[in-house]
C-alpha cells in the first residue's frame, strides 16, 4: 500500500503539469531554505557557545579578581598598622610601657600616649587593635577578655614560637568582656609576636582584627553568583575560608586561581564543568529542537506554497482578463499576507481606483474651484489698510494728536507682522519686536502702571517660532490677567539640551483649577476672547513641531498665570526655510 503510494505521488509530481513551476519551487524552496537554515544553526551555536563561554570564564577570572584586591587591602592596611606598632614599641624612647597595669604617674602618661597612638590608627573598618602581654594585661580598648581569646580555635592554632607575622584568618569576635559586646562579628585577625630582648614588651603580641562583614558578603555574592566553590588557604596549608555546601574536586572543574601578595594566601574558586557548559549546552538543546522544526516546516510550507502559487497567479490572470472587457466590478478574493496576497490587493485596488476616477476627478476640481473663491472672498488687501491707518496718523499729527499718532504708528507695525503670511516661521526677535510694539500701545492706553522684563540671549533671537503665537498670550493678560493695566510682566527664554524653553510670568488675577484645565480643550462653543488664543498657540506649536511640543499653564487664583512653552530649537536657511539646529 505504501509502495502505491509513493508511485502515485511521483507520478504526480513528475507529471507534465507539475514539471514547471511547481516543481521547480518545491526544490529550490527545500535548497534554499535547508541548506542555510541548517548551517546557520550550527554556526550560530559555536559562536553563541564560544562566547558565552568566554565571558562566563573572564567573568569568574575577573570576579575573582577583585576579591583578591578586596582581601589585599584588608591585609595590607592591617599589616602596615602593625610594623608602625612595632616600630613604635622597639624605640627606647617607651620603656615605660610596662607588661602589668601602670603604677607610676610616667607609666600612666605612656600608657595613654601609646592608646591614643592605637586610636588614630584605627579606621571605620577596624574592629580592634591590642598589645597583650604575658601576664595577660593588655593596651587598647577597655573590651578585651584575654580568656575568651585564648579559646578561639584560631588563636590556638598559633604556634607559641612563631617569630613572624601569622595572619589568624577569619573568625568570629567573641571575646568581648560582655554579651552586649561586638559578638558574633565576623573579623579579619592578625598576630604579630614582639621579640626585642631589651625591651619591656618581649614576648607580647599584636592583635590586629579588622571587619569583615563585607569581604565575607562579597565572598558569598561570588558564590550565589557563580555558583562555584570558593576556598581560601594559607601559605602552610590552613584552609582560612571555604564555602559552606560540600563540595567534591574533580580534575575537569574549572578552576580561578589567585595568590595574595601580602601574605601568600591563595584564593581558588572552582565550578564543575556540568554548570560551566550549562548554558552553552542549553543553546545546543534549543538549537536541535528549532532546526528539526525548522527543517519540517521549511518542507511543508514549500509543498503548500508551491501548490498554491500556480493557482493563485492563474486565478489573477482571468481577473485581469475580466477588467481588460471592461468589468470593472471584478474582485480578487484575499488568501494570504505574502506578495500574492499584496499583488491581489493592488488589483483590487487598482479597479475600485478606476471605478472612483471620473468622480474623484470632478469633485476635486470642484473642490479646488470653492477654495479658489473662499480665497478670493477672504482676501484683504493690506496696502489699503495700511495706507488708511498711515492717512489717520498723519492726520492726528497735524491735528497734535500725539499719543494717537504713536498708537496707530505701533498698531502699523503690529498688523503688518500679523498680515504677512508669507513666513508660518518667523524668528524669535522679529516676534519679540511686536510684542514690544503691542506693549508701547497698553502703555499709551494705561499709561506706565505695568513693568516688562525680558531676558532672552541675542543668540537665540536667530531661532524661529511660529508667526503670532506671542501676541495672543499678551493680549489676555491685559484682558483678564491685570486690573487697569496693573501688574508686572516677566518673559525668559533659556535653553535646554536642544529645545528652548520660554516662560512667561504675570502676577496678575490668576484663574481657578477647572478653569485653567479647560483652557487647552478644545472647544467648538467657545465664544468671546477667554482662552481662544491660548488655544490657538498651542495648536500652532503641535502643527509645526509635533504633539509633544506646546503650551502648559500654571495658574493661582489671585497669584498670577506663568505659560511654558517648549520646541526644537531651529534656524531660518538662506532659501527661507528653516533647518534644524
Amino acid at each position: 500500500m505504501n509502495v502505491q503510494w509513493i508511485r502515485q505521488l511521483n507520478k504526480r509530481i513528475f507529471s507534465g503539469s507539475y514539471r514547471s513551476i511547481r516543481t521547480k519551487l518545491l526544490f529550490c524552496f527545500l535548497i534554499v531554505t535547508l541548506i542555510p537554515l541548517l548551517s546557520l544553526g550550527a554556526l550560530s551555536y559555536y559562536q553563541s557557545a564560544k562566547i558565552i563561554n568566554s565571558q562566563f570564564g573572564k567573568y569568574g577570572e575577573n570576579a575573582v579578581a577583585q576579591l583578591e584586591q578586596q582581601t589585599s587591602s584588608s591585609l595590607s592596611r592591617m599589616k602596615q598598622m602593625s610594623e608602625t606598632i612595632y616600630s613604635y614599641l622597639l624605640d627606647p624612647a617607651h620603656a615605660d610601657l610596662r607588661n602589668q597595669a601602670p603604677v607610676s604617674y610616667s607609666e600612666i602618661i605612656e600608657k595613654n600616649d601609646f592608646e591614643a597612638l592605637l586610636k588614630s590608627l584605627r579606621t571605620d573598618l577596624t574592629a580592634g587593635i591590642y598589645i597583650i602581654t604575658p601576664s595577660g594585661y593588655y593596651y587598647g580598648e577597655n573590651n578585651l577578655n584575654v580568656d575568651k581569646l585564648k579559646n578561639i580555635p584560631e588563636w590556638k592554632t598559633k604556634p607559641a614560637s612563631y617569630k613572624g607575622i601569622y595572619w589568624l584568618g577569619f573568625y568570629m569576635q567573641n571575646h568581648a568582656m560582655s554579651s552586649s559586646g561586638d559578638s558574633n562579628l565576623p573579623v579579619l585577625g592578625l598576630a604579630v609576636p614582639i621579640h626585642n630582648s631589651n625591651g619591656t614588651q618581649n614576648g607580647s603580641t599584636i592583635l590586629i582584627e579588622e571587619n569583615a562583614q563585607e569581604l565575607i558578603h562579597m565572598f558569598k555574592l561570588f558564590e550565589t553568583d557563580t555558583k562555584s566553590h570558593l576556598t581560601i588557604k594559607a601559605s602552610d596549608g590552613r584552609i582560612v575560608y571555604e564555602s559552606a555546601p560540600a563540595f567534591t574536586k574533580k580534575d575537569s572543574d574549572i578552576t580561578w586561581n589567585r595568590m595574595l601578595a601580602v601574605n601568600q594566601w591563595t584564593i581558588e574558586a572552582r565550578l564543575p564543568a556540568k554548570a560551566f557548559y550549562l548554558s552553552s549546552g542549553i543553546i545546543r538543546s534549543n538549537t536541535i529542537v528549532v532546526a528539526i522544526i525548522s527543517c519540517l516546516l521549511a518542507f511543508g510550507f514549500a509543498y503548500l506554497f508551491s501548490s498554491r502559487f500556480t493557482a493563485r497567479i492563474r486565478t489573477l490572470k482571468d481577473s485581469m482578463q475580466k477588467v481588460s472587457f471592461g468589468k470593472l466590478d471584478t474582485r480578487m478574493p484575499i488568501e494570504g499576507k505574502d506578495e500574492l496576497g499584496s499583488l491581489d490587493m493592488s488589483f483590487n485596488r487598482m479597479v475600485s481606483g478606476v471605478q472612483s476616477l471620473v468622480q474623484e476627478v470632478e469633485q476635486s476640481e470642484r473642490l479646488k474651484k470653492e477654495a479658489e473663491l473662499k480665497a478670493f472672498h477672504y482676501q484683504i488687501n493690506p496696502h489699503l489698510l495700511f495706507n488708511t491707518l498711515n492717512s489717520i496718523q498723519w492726520k492726528a499729527r497735524l491735528e497734535g494728536a500725539d499719543d494717537i499718532r504713536q498708537m496707530l504708528y505701533h498698531l502699523t507695525m503690529v498688523l503688518e507682522g500679523n498680515l504677512d503670511i508669507s513666513q508660518e516661521l518667523i524668528t524669535l526677535g522679529r516676534e519679540l519686536r511686536m510684542i514690544e510694539h503691542f506693549l508701547k500701545i497698553q502703555e499709551i492706553r494705561y499709561g506706565n502702571v505695568f513693568s516688562y522684563e525680558l531676558n532672552c540671549e541675542d543668540s537665540l533671537k536667530q531661532y524661529l517660532i511660529p508667526r503670532m503665537t506671542l501676541q495672543p498670550l499678551f493680549e489676555n493678560i491685559f484682558f483678564h490677567g491685570f486690573t487697569d493695566g496693573i501688574g508686572v510682566i516677566k518673559l525668559d527664554v533659556t535653553v535646554k539640551k536642544n529645545e528652548l524653553l520660554l516662560i512667561l510670568r504675570d502676577n496678575g488675577a490668576g484663574m481657578t483649577e477647572e478653569k485653567r484645565e479647560r483652557l487647552l480643550l478644545p472647544d467648538p462653543k467657545r465664544r468671546g476672547r477667554g482662552g481662544l488664543g491660548v488655544q490657538n498657540a498651542d495648536q500652532k506649536f503641535k502643527l509645526h513641531f509635533g504633539s509633544q511640543y506646546g503650551l502648559t499653564v500654571h495658574s493661582t487664583k489671585g497669584e498670577g498665570t506663568s505659560i511654558v512653552i517648549h520646541w526644537p530649537k531651529e534656524e531660518e536657511r538662506p532659501d527661507g526655510y528653516s533647518k534644524e539646529n
